[in-house]
């Protein structure tokens, strides 16, 4: 598997916009820094407006765009280096850990507005250029394994009968142990010490991740523990 970085303005604006019209929009939007005038007009717009509201949005993006294009691009390739010294070793072990990977490339868009981006089985993922070249490492990994735990559930364990909200708890809560208490990844960021953190934006998720931290610990192979966790998110783990 190979990862590429690259600067897409319209997967940014398009993931602002699917942020701002959903849940937790107010919490996004502030790290943003959007005009508060501009975040209210997408996210009250009518279906009708919303395309109005988005152009607008569009001319803020690329004014903002235009100013920070030397340093995204810096960055693009700051990323790219940082990456190209492990990803054969990251991606052998990965697919020697978990499964066969399922895309041959994984794209990484530089992003401007949300610090990490994935997908529910692409192989298309966000990252902001915000962080240090060595430091984004564990993030971007966590994504691209997310991405990746969904093409294993779609494909492998099509019968689970779980929800999409159901397999996303469990794509982060697996990305958080192969990250954080799995030695062998742990290699690729060895300066966080952080492990399984459960101080992250997503406390519903903590009770059921920590149930499945001695499932990961105690392995016997990856199947066993998404096995393990499509029982255990049935019982704790039930949005609407």
């Amino acid at each position: 598997m190979r990862i590429k970085f690259q600067i897409d303005l319209e997967y940014d604006l398009n993931m602002v916009v699917y942020m701002l019209r959903g849940e937790r929009w107010e919490h996004r939007a502030k790290r943003m820094s959007l005009p508060l005038d501009i975040v209210e007009t997408v996210h009250n717009a009518t279906d009708s407006e919303l395309p109005k509201a988005v152009e607008l949005l569009r001319r803020e993006v690329q004014n903002t765009y235009k100013s920070l294009e030397p340093y995204m691009e810096s960055t693009k390739s700051a990323f790219q280096n940082s990456w190209d010294e492990i990803i054969a070793d990251f991606s052998d072990l990965i697919e020697e850990k978990t499964s066969t990977w399922f895309y041959d490339e994984y794209i990484c868009n530089i992003t401007n507005y949300n610090p990490g981006l994935s997908n529910w089985n692409g192989n298309v993922i966000g990252r902001w250029w915000k962080e240090n070249a060595y430091l984004q490492r564990r993030i971007t990994a966590h994504e691209i394994l997310l991405a990746h735990y969904f093409s294993i559930h779609r494909n492998n364990y099509k019968e689970s009968g779980l929800s999409d909200k159901q397999i996303w708890a469990l794509a982060e809560i697996s990305s958080f142990a192969l990250t954080g208490l799995d030695a062998d990844i742990r290699k690729f960021w060895i300066w966080d010490t952080s492990e399984y953190y459960t101080d992250h934006n997503y406390p519903e998720l903590v009770e059921l991740q920590n149930a499945l931290k001695e499932p990961f610990i105690n392995r016997r192979s990856f199947d066993e523990y998404i096995e393990k966790g499509i029982k255990l998110v049935k019982q704790m783990y039930n949005p609407q």
